[in-house]
């Protein structure tokens, strides 16, 4: 299968960068080094090309009420501007995926419209399961991206160095708000609007702005050109399990629940809406979890990596889903689900790195805050 690459790519490879198969495309892991672009989103930004990531637009009357039967939070509560963070179930209350849900309003045609951003991996499932469940209704899927660049400045210096571009300011975009904008130098694409919303997946502030490929390569060099580091996905990683978000097929997948991954909050059960996984939830929010993802800080210098083996004593009880040396707190983290009796904050657990046993202890999530 030959990988597909971002229009951002040979820009990418003269910055340097390695690039791995990553989801059906060739990705930069990193560029500078891991250390360096992670602590420069830390401090100050950093530039990451995710145009890997999918990008369907949801048009029609309503669009909100035909995807509300697939997901578990009120999708009533975002207005025009607003997005919410949500996942895809299925019938046994598994997570197809997990996405943004970015509402777009009406548009000239009063059509409403629905943005969503999908991970690559999904990105043929999530199609044939809105197209399975959202069909023969009167909502048109499409690709947003198409050939387009889906670009991630993130850290806390990236409104100030995006103003730079901007012809308004950010400062009243809030987080998860989004809107068009128009950026100086960069010619406008009545087909294609630049859209920018204040979303990221690393724990700080930040932009994700969606661009033709043209306008993407434009604001890339210019970005490199002021000196902004370019990150690949291997800072991207350790920012994000550092601010304890998801990675999907490590702690997420179609055999965990919400609950299970901590993600009750986005479970709107007071909603009198019926979706798809609703009778499983309600089943736990009244009986209860047989397990549960926790946070691991692990002593000494050794790292879990993804399936090594958790015990509480003697008792194999669960396998590390995601886990790295975090640069930021300078120590072992790593994720695991184990039995619900086994996860309390504060017990200690034994995890298995190369047929030897060190000491981890589940601590409350995430490991690292902002500020």
């Amino acid at each position: 299968m030959e990988l597909k690459q971002s229009p951002l790519y040979q820009l990418c490879r003269n910055e340097g960068c390695r690039v791995v198969p990553f989801a059906g495309w060739e990705m930069p892991i990193q560029f500078s080094g891991l250390l360096k672009e992670h602590h420069a989103v830390r401090h100050e930004a950093g530039l990451f090309d995710i145009s890997h990531m999918g990008v369907l637009r949801l048009e029609g009357s309503n669009p909100k009420a035909v995807l509300q039967k697939l997901v578990p939070s009120d999708l009533n509560r975002i207005g025009p501007g607003e997005a919410c963070y949500t996942v895809l179930l299925n019938k046994e209350g598994g997570i197809i995926d997990d996405l943004i849900v970015y509402d777009l309003g009406a548009n000239n045609e009063k059509k409403e419209t629905l943005l969503i951003v999908i991970n690559a991996a999904c990105y043929s499932n999530d199609i044939n399961w809105l197209q399975q469940h959202i069909s023969p209704s009167n909502i048109h899927i499409s690709d947003a991206k198409k050939d387009g660049v889906l670009l991630a400045l993130q850290g806390p210096k990236s409104q100030e160095i995006l103003e730079n571009y901007c012809k308004e300011s950010l400062g009243n975009l809030p987080h998860f708000g989004h809107r068009q904008i128009q950026l100086k130098g960069i010619k406008q694409a009545d087909s294609y609007p630049l859209f920018i919303a204040r979303t990221g997946y690393t724990g700080e502030d930040g932009f994700e702005l969606l661009l033709t490929g043209e306008q993407g390569k434009i604001l890339w060099q210019k970005l490199i050109n002021e000196g902004i580091i370019p990150c690949g996905l291997g800072a991207r990683d350790t920012l994000r399990l550092e601010a304890g978000m998801h990675l999907y097929g490590n702690d997420l997948d179609s055999t965990t629940t919400p609950f299970e991954a901590g993600l009750g909050w986005i479970v709107h059960l007071e909603m009198l809406e019926q979706f798809i996984g609703r009778d499983v939830l309600e089943k736990q929010a009244k009986e209860g979890l047989n397990q549960r993802l926790v946070s691991l800080k692990l002593q000494g210098r050794a790292i879990a990596r993804k399936g090594h083996k958790a015990f509480f004593q003697d008792k194999l009880i669960g396998r590390i889903t995601s886990g790295s040396w975090s640069p930021t707190l300078n120590e072992a983290i790593a994720l695991a689900y184990v039995p619900t009796e086994y996860s309390k904050v504060g017990n200690e657990l034994l995890i298995e790195i190369r047929e030897k046993k060190y000491p981890a202890k589940i601590i409350k999530k995430p490991f690292y805050r902002k500020g």
